[in-house]
């Protein structure tokens, strides 16, 4: 998935003013009429339901919009230059460039629509600096350059629902079962590679979009597995979906220190995922005895999260996780 893009973008510059006087057969010595020049197009930015990356931004880096015609005889004024609508994903944010750079926009809505740079305003033809003392001007006025800027475009998933865990945790299964999304699913770490979005489809207007990223493993933080950047797309979620994996048990794997290692990678990146709503799901219950499913759910108490332990193979438990969902 493409999620980070720099961009140029440059607005039209505006168009020069005329400098010319009114010449017919039977006037020789008319006044001026000299046009003013277009104003240069402007290049605005414009939220897309039909996207979901920014793929678009991987090849084309500058964006020019058209520059203002110049201004024409007989007080003819410049053609406008066309404004520029750039198409991005909803959830795309705007920073500046720079040794400084800042948020200009959060772009959240579909359809909305917001100029970034104005286009250049268009010079006046000397007809416009006539006067009872200056009767005929030999001048007019340039058209003003457009502005130039440098932006980094970065996507945050719209989601109301993120699934976390670390790898082979079934997150990929869990999606697939909840939604009709058809993620990569295979028994090896890191099959997900990218976010995968799926739609839980409920009473109209209840549907539910679930995020799920790629499993965060102890030390992502510090580059080790896919890092963290991927946690970008579930900072706007409403709750988290903790995935533990209840194999693990079969190998004598510690549930509770799982759980830690994804709420360590998770304080690294920010703080504020640890404030959200989280709920833990221990998934994989079929392949589980009783003795270790006691030892499960003992152990996974200590974290005070309400949990649900299901199969998402053998769809064991879904009915319940998808009730507690939709409350959010």
């Amino acid at each position: 998935m493409i999620d980070f893009a720099r961009i140029t973008i440059k607005a039209g510059d505006g168009g020069d003013g005329r400098v010319s006087f009114r010449r017919e057969k039977f006037v020789s010595k008319g006044g001026p009429d000299g046009g003013d020049g277009g104003n240069g197009g402007s290049v605005w930015l414009e939220t897309d339901k039909d996207l979901n990356t920014l793929k678009p931004f991987q090849f084309q880096k500058k964006f020019v919009a058209e520059n203002g015609e110049p201004g024409g005889k007989y007080k003819r004024h410049g053609a406008d230059g066309k404004d520029l609508v750039i198409k991005t994903p909803s959830g795309t944010i705007v920073k500046t460039e720079g040794s400084d750079p800042s948020v200009l926009l959060d772009l959240v809505k579909p359809g909305e629509r917001v100029c970034l740079v104005k286009g250049g305003r268009g010079g006046k033809g000397n007809w416009q600096f006539r006067s009872s003392i200056l009767t005929t001007p030999k001048f007019a006025e340039t058209g003003s350059k457009g502005k130039t800027k440098q932006l980094s475009l970065e996507l945050k998933l719209l989601a109301d629902v993120g699934l976390i865990g670390l790898p082979n945790s079934g997150k990929s299964t869990l999606l697939s079962v909840l939604t009709r999304a058809k993620p990569k699913i295979a028994d090896y770490p890191f099959t997900t590679l990218e976010p995968n979005l799926g739609v839980m489809e409920g009473s109209d207007p209840s549907d539910l979009v679930i995020a799920d990223i790629p499993g965060l493993i102890e030390g992502a933080s510090k580059g080790k597995g896919l890092g963290i950047e991927f946690l970008r797309h579930i900072e706007r979620c409403k709750i988290l979906v903790h995935l533990l994996d209840g194999a693990k048990l079969l190998t004598s794997g510690v549930l509770l220190t799982d759980y830690s290692v994804i709420r360590n990678e998770l304080s690294q990146y920010s703080t504020s995922l640890l404030e959200k709503p989280e709920i833990l799901v221990l998934n994989k219950i079929d392949v589980l005895n009783k003795k270790q499913m006691i030892q499960a759910l003992t152990a996974l108490k200590k974290t005070k999260k309400k949990l649900f332990c299901i199969s998402a193979v053998t769809h064991k438990g879904l009915e319940e996780l998808k009730k507690e969902l939709y409350r959010y």
